[in-house]
């Protein structure tokens, strides 16, 4: 289990502005890609990632956090996409996550407008799971934490691995790559050991 949270009064603020100012265009694409693959190692690598947000998420703060997988909010969360406002665009796979998240029409009004968005509405939009009291996000983050830890781990890994993955492919390899990793964590020792512990508090066990 991952627990991503800042010390701070802000989650992540996004990148330093400064960085851009002496960079050619390939170095610009070098400098997303990189982020890119960092991001995608977050969201894909098998472990469960849950984030406790406060202040601000934006641009590549907000980028980080939707590559997570349970995002925990605080009341005076705010989102903000402002690479519209400083003439650039995004490079850290908003144009994905946070498109597949709240669509890309709401993603592209954030941007043009600069706009910043609230926690309240951000929860109705998909950006956070939880909206919790001052100061609690990282209590409930690893409340959450616990008992994401409790499942089995492969079917932890299975989780956080396969579904954004089959949310990329076709309905017929998506269906065929779920029916792979039921196949993997179904028939795992650990599994049948909690299946018959589960089977047999409901009495209903193996009949002999």
């Amino acid at each position: 289990m991952i627990i991503l949270a800042a010390e701070g009064k802000h989650f992540c603020a996004g990148l330093d502005l400064t960085e851009h100012q002496n960079r050619d265009p390939f170095g610009v694409m070098q400098h997303s890609q990189g982020w890119h693959r960092i991001f995608d190692r977050l969201q894909n690598g098998g472990i469960p990632v849950v984030s406790a947000m406060q202040g601000a998420v934006i641009g590549g703060g907000l980028e980080l956090a939707t590559a997570t997988h349970v995002r925990v909010a605080e009341p005076n969360t705010i989102y903000q996409l402002p690479e519209g406002r400083h003439g650039i665009f995004v490079g850290g796979g908003a144009s994905v996550r946070v498109a597949n998240l709240i669509g890309p029409g709401r993603m592209c009004e954030m941007m043009l407008t600069g706009r910043i968005m609230e926690a309240d509405e951000g929860q109705r939009l998909g950006l956070s799971h939880y909206v919790v009291g001052d100061g609690e996000s990282l209590d409930k983050a690893r409340q959450l934490a616990e008992r994401i830890a409790e499942n089995a781990p492969m079917a932890n890994w299975a989780m956080v691995s396969a579904i954004s993955r089959i949310d990329n492919m076709s309905s017929d390899d998506g269906l065929f790559v779920e029916s792979l990793t039921a196949a993997l964590t179904q028939t795992s020792p650990e599994v049948a050991e909690r299946i018959g512990e589960f089977l047999e508090r409901k009495g209903k066990g193996p009949r002999i």
